[in-house]
């Protein structure tokens, strides 16, 4: 476990940063980026969580201590025969999130039209959590370009914002809250 007794360092002054393996690379670095988009949706979802309660902030929270997995498994760069076995996104937490995309959108009416972010709090911070989600998804891609990063890691990200679409729409009233975008209405 990690115990954290002293939260600033000075290890970072010069614009550079540690990884999960002990290498130093710099702060804009890829790898940094991609985890870095991971914890802007982590924060997001503490947002939500302030607005859910019961089954929702249960899922929240679980989500929430996923993305950590999923920024510790970003951080350590993948090597042959590691000294100690990193932390990696596993395949049963993506089936989890399919589970649960599948459980939440069984009670939803199909939709007829776009959804515009919005509708009860609890659900516009779902759509700011997706929307941040789908960026560490872009980040994740990208870094997957240069460096080999486990596959379940893509898999997972893709499916989270699959899964805060969803329940962004379940916390809407099943969907009756949703705020359905209406193409050409203003022109």
């Amino acid at each position: 476990m990690v115990e954290l007794n002293r939260i600033y360092t000075k290890g970072g002054d010069k614009g550079k940063t540690s990884l999960g393996s002990g290498k130093r690379v710099p702060k804009h670095d890829l790898r940094v980026a991609a985890y870095g988009a991971v914890d802007e949706a982590n924060a997001a979802l503490g947002l939500v969580r302030l607005h859910a309660d019961g089954e929702t902030e249960t899922l929240v929270a679980r989500l929430q201590n996923d993305l950590f997995d999923l920024g510790a498994d970003l951080c350590t760069p993948e090597v042959e025969d590691p000294p100690y076995p990193p932390l990696r996104i596993a395949a049963s937490q993506v089936t989890w999130l399919e589970g649960e995309i599948d459980r939440l959108n069984a009670d939803l009416a199909p939709l007829k039209s776009f959804i515009l972010p919005g509708g009860t709090p609890a659900a516009a911070h779902l759509h700011l959590a997706r929307t941040l989600a789908r960026r560490a998804e872009r980040e994740i891609t990208r870094l997957a370009e240069r460096d080999s990063i486990n596959p379940e890691a893509v898999r997972y990200v893709n499916r989270l914002s699959d899964l805060l679409f969803v329940l962004g729409r379940h916390v809407n009233d099943k969907g009756a809250a949703d705020i359905l975008w209406q193409p050409g209405a203003n022109r």
